[in-house]
């Protein structure tokens, strides 16, 4: 039997590292120390009719009254993630809902037995092929990326490809990774991203499609370097389960929750679980397909996946209580991703109140002031990945950073267009380990991942990804 937290039996060295609820909130108190430290301060915002958005006006910076946050506003951050009126984009509560229903829906698709046939038949079939899904998926996911910003839609697709991965002899952190680091290089290698690439030209004055031979040439060497980290890992895990970085959760009280989705050997798909399938992965498709042309976002998504959830339990004749059982236990299962995206978000409620983010980007901006060429395209892409971790939303650091940074490159010799080349892959890179962003830990948080052993994990690759950029961007300084 699987020890129980609080009991005698010695726990391994990963299982003392705190937890992502922690690791959270100890943020959202060193944040709000720091308002106490920093001087508050405010850039001068001037509407942008293409943006629709306030956007700061570069050397309008100065001192403003502090407004330090105390136990009170720690307290109430997290709860502010959720739903602040004053800051819209600051708000957690659309994602969270949406993650609830996502795994209402997918406990559903489970109660009817389809999932767990149909993950036995693919893996009859693909014997020996397996390894193959690793670069298809992760093209898929890069394309979703390097398009419309693929992001919180990837929440979705966890508790989809984490069994399969399971199934075929791999582990749930290569599950995780092929997710993560799939969509994370298509933001990295950013085409016409409409949340990075576009908003970023925009903020910056220029047209998006500047630059995109340059992004072209990251996004196809940063997925070449991904594939390749995670086939090698996942390779060695299964010649070799014992070396998977997460083996040792197996034996606790929170072993793997998705090992109860294990495909049962020899079982086939009846019509109509075969029927139920094609819905499910209908409703991925459908997705797509609204967030990257009709406009949707998490509303529109939500009903779908619940419009889903009912279609499918009617068609499996779950019954009305089995139906609502199913779908209440799947939400329980995903209730603490929801928790932890709030509390990621209450980060930012925090700097916001306190008045430091503009007065941490104008510091940056005093200290790449007057370098020369090189030596400013890659203190910019420094620049922009710490700044992401504090403002980790793609859009938002955009607007609040480039009609800064954009002036300063025309000083320095640099391109626009290469200011936010810096920018997209700098904050991709940076939003596959940032805390703060909603996305890493309810990823990691649904494959029941440690956020150390993800470290752990990915760190070589980062590195990787990280020298690749900084040169292709000298070398086009260069050129």
């Amino acid at each position: 039997m699987p020890p129980h937290y609080g009991s005698d039996q010695k726990q391994p060295e990963e299982s003392r590292f705190p937890s992502a609820y922690t690791i959270l909130f100890g943020l959202v108190i060193a944040m709000a120390a720091l308002t106490w430290i920093i001087p508050a301060g405010q850039y001068e915002r001037a509407p942008n009719a293409a943006l629709s958005k306030d956007v700061p006006v570069p050397g309008s910076y100065a001192l403003v009254e502090a407004t330090p946050q105390g136990f009170i506003d720690v307290l109430l951050a997290p709860i502010a993630g959720f739903y602040d009126p004053s800051s819209y984009e600051a708000n957690a509560i659309d994602v969270s809902l949406f993650v609830l229903i996502v795994g209402g829906f997918l406990g559903v698709v489970t109660a009817t037995g389809a999932i767990n046939t149909g993950v036995a038949q693919a893996m009859r079939k693909l014997e020996g092929r397996e390894k193959w899904m690793i670069p298809i998926m992760m093209a898929l996911f890069a394309a979703g990326g390097a398009t419309y910003g693929m992001a919180e839609e990837t929440l979705a697709f966890y508790v989809l490809l984490i069994p399969i991965m399971i199934a075929a002899g791999y582990d749930a952190l290569t599950g995780v990774a092929i997710i993560m680091l799939g969509a994370g290089v298509g933001v990295i290698g950013s085409t016409i991203n409409l949340f990075s690439t576009a908003i970023a030209s925009n903020a910056a004055g220029i047209a998006f499609t500047e630059g995109m031979v340059l992004r072209f040439v990251i996004l196809g060497l940063s997925w070449l370097a991904a594939v390749a980290f995670v086939m090698r890992y996942a390779e060695r895990v299964r010649v070799d389960p014992t070396r998977s970085l997460v083996a040792h959760l197996q034996d606790e009280n929170e072993a793997h929750f998705l090992q109860k989705h294990a495909p049962v050997e020899g079982e086939t798909l009846t019509g109509m679980q075969s029927v139920i399938l094609i819905l499910f992965a209908a409703t991925f498709v459908m997705m797509v397909w609204g967030v990257s042309s009709q406009g949707w976002w998490m509303a529109e998504m939500s009903a779908l996946f619940l419009a889903a959830s009912i279609l499918i339990g009617t068609l499996g004749w779950l019954g009305e209580k089995a139906f609502t059982n199913a779908f209440v236990e799947g939400a329980r299962d995903l209730l603490g991703v929801a928790l932890v995206i709030g509390l990621a978000r209450g980060i930012v409620i925090i700097m916001d109140q306190g008045r430091i983010t503009d007065t941490i980007l104008h510091t940056f901006e005093r200290w790449i002031t007057g370098m020369s060429e090189v030596a400013f395209i890659n203190a910019l892409f420094g620049i922009e990945a710490l700044m992401s971790f504090l403002v980790p939303s793609t859009s938002g650091l955009a607007v609040l950073s480039m009609p800064i940074m954009a002036p300063l490159s025309d000083f320095a010799g640099v391109s626009r267009d290469l200011a936010v080349t810096a920018f997209q892959t700098a904050i991709g890179i940076t939003n596959l380990v940032a805390p703060t962003y909603a996305v890493v830990v309810g990823g990691l948080a649904i494959g029941r991942v440690p956020y150390n052993i993800w470290l752990r994990f990915v760190w070589p690759l980062l590195l990787v990804l990280s020298l690749i950029s900084m040169a292709l961007l000298s070398a086009a300084v260069l050129l």
